[in-house]
Formats: C-alpha cells, structure tokens, sequence
C-alpha cells in the first residue's frame, strides 16, 4: 500500500511539473484552495494511473506489431490518446486535466512520461520492496 502512494504522488508532482512546461495542459482544481488543488492533482494522477493500465496495456498489447513497424513513434500517440482519455474522465466531474489539442497532447505525454521516469528512478529505493 505504501509503494501506491509513493508512486500515485510521484506521478501527481510528474503532472504537475508538466502543467508548468507545457502550456497547452492544465489543471483545474474544483476550488481555488491549496489543498483542493492538491486533491485535484492526486486525483487526476489516480485516473491516469487507471487509464494507462487498463486501457493502455489493451491497446499497447494489440498494437504491438505497429510499434515494431514505426520503431516505437506509435507510443507517442497512445500516451497522447491516454492523456485525453484521463481529460475527458476527469472533465465528467467538472474539473480536473485539460489538454488544449491533440499535438499539446503528444507534447504532454513527452514530457509527462520524462519527468515521471526521472521521478521514480529517484524514488525507487523507497519503493523497492524490504526483505
């Protein structure tokens, strides 16, 4: 349960450093409070974490032969996709993610997944499992 939580508010900062590089994603919190902004943040984190999971592993596993014919740019367009999937589910609440266009989508992604992996490859020692 502590590793979700590590990594559920690593990818919540990933998101959140990516709304400050890239103009084109937002976040908009349900209350102009700082600790609703935050919740926002860790909710918008959780349903893209769910998005990329369920919904990602499925199209990643069908298009797999696609990604071996165009060397992997495929990815860029699925996580672009996934990003304005997780906008949409959190738009249904009233607030949460918002992606401007598709190429703001693409351009998110990129620099989501970047900061994500530089994130966790330095929280990885607190979720690594003890023996």
């Amino acid at each position: 349960m502590g590793t979700f939580i590590i990594r559920l508010i690593v990818n919540a900062v990933a998101l959140w450093l990516t709304t400050l590089i890239v103009a084109g994603v937002s976040v908009q919190p349900y209350e102009d409070t700082q600790l609703a902004t935050v919740l926002t943040y860790l909710m918008v984190a959780l349903v893209f974490g769910l998005v990329n999971s369920i919904i990602g592993t499925a199209v990643r596993v069908v298009a797999f032969p696609l990604y071996i014919l165009t060397l992997g740019l495929l990815s860029l367009v699925v996580n672009a996709l996934l990003l304005m999937l997780a906008a949409w589910v959190t738009s249904l609440f009233g607030f949460g993610l918002v992606v401007e266009s598709f190429w703001w989508g693409v351009l998110g992604a990129l620099v989501l997944s970047i900061i994500g992996g530089i994130l966790g490859l330095i929280m990885r020692p607190l979720t690594r499992k003890q023996d």
